[in-house]
């Protein structure tokens, strides 16, 4: 019987307050939408980060930073323009037409240079029925 309890570095990662030799590279792992809420026309992604702190910090400088950093870009239906994201909160989409969508959810360093990026299709359902 496995009665190990994960310590709060399994859960968050390293600690902030030291600097790490040799970071892995930074992933991005999106989950669908929440079922129920996408039922009742809501749109809400969760997603994390690994080896990488999602903060509202930008700038060359913030390059240099250990534990790295960085923020997401978040385009929906291929509009020419993206809004940023710094909480690494739930994403919520609100007021979608029903019908087929798409969230294209990338990984940007301080700079806003893409690391990496997922892409998370779904429906909206037509509530007026």
């Amino acid at each position: 019987m496995d009665n190990h309890i994960p310590s709060a570095k399994d859960i968050v990662g390293p600690s902030p307050l030291i600097a790490i030799a040799n970071e892995p590279p930074a992933k991005l792992i999106v989950d669908p939408p929440l079922s129920e809420p996408l039922s009742q026309g809501r749109v809400f992604i969760q997603y994390r980060t690994e080896n990488l702190r999602v903060l509202p910090v930008f700038g060359k400088g913030a390059l240099d930073v250990s534990p790295r950093v960085g923020h997401i870009h978040i385009t929906v239906d291929d509009a020419p323009w993206h809004f940023v994201d710094t909480s690494g909160e739930t994403i919520i989409l609100v007021g979608l037409e029903p019908g087929l969508h798409k969230v294209f959810i990338e990984l940007a360093d301080p700079t806003h240079n893409v690391i990496t990026s997922e892409t998370v299709m779904f429906t909206v359902p037509d509530l007026r029925r």
